[in-house]
């Protein structure tokens, strides 16, 4: 078998759970983006420097232009189109934390994935770990002011 093959693989997407047929070592972002038109997930720079690719994989932020989709088989993703941002995305939208919208997906994802992380560790939401959890996301328009303040908008009510 050659890794261009097709295979089959099964995980929950944004909570349904799916069967896809596709190259093992394909990118996410292209299966989500083009095989299941999820396309709230954006490209950025394809080499994982950006985070506007940022999905959840069990939970935990990955960019998803770097996921060979084999590595989700089994497992659980959540796109921006999926449940719990809704919250996340009134503060950004409330607080200006958007401007092109290329780096929004992935700014959102990942401050749901910061708040639930201080949840469970019962740890103190500031502006000090909103900047080391948004570090990987690069914004070309803004100079993160607003971004900032969205994140910790977004504190207030519940990811």
């Amino acid at each position: 078998m050659s890794v261009q093959e097709p295979v089959d693989l099964r995980c929950t997407i944004n909570g349904v759970a799916r069967e896809l047929r596709a190259a093992p070592l394909r990118r996410l972002l292209d299966v989500l983006r083009d095989d299941l038109g999820l396309t709230g997930t954006k490209e950025g720079c394809g080499e994982g420097e950006c985070g506007a690719c940022t999905v959840l994989v069990n939970g935990e932020p990955v960019n998803s232009c770097l996921v060979p989709v084999c590595q989700v088989d089994a497992c659980s993703v959540t796109t921006i189109e999926g449940s719990g941002f809704e919250g996340v995305q009134a503060a950004f939208l409330e607080h200006g934390g958007a401007q092109c919208g290329i780096c929004t997906p992935g700014m959102i994802v990942m401050t749901r994935a910061w708040l639930e992380e201080r949840s469970r560790l019962g740890a103190a939401v500031d502006l000090e770990s909103a900047r080391k959890a948004l570090a990987g996301n690069l914004c070309r328009c803004t100079g993160y002011a607003k971004i900032l303040t969205s994140a910790l908008a977004a504190a207030a009510v519940k990811p």
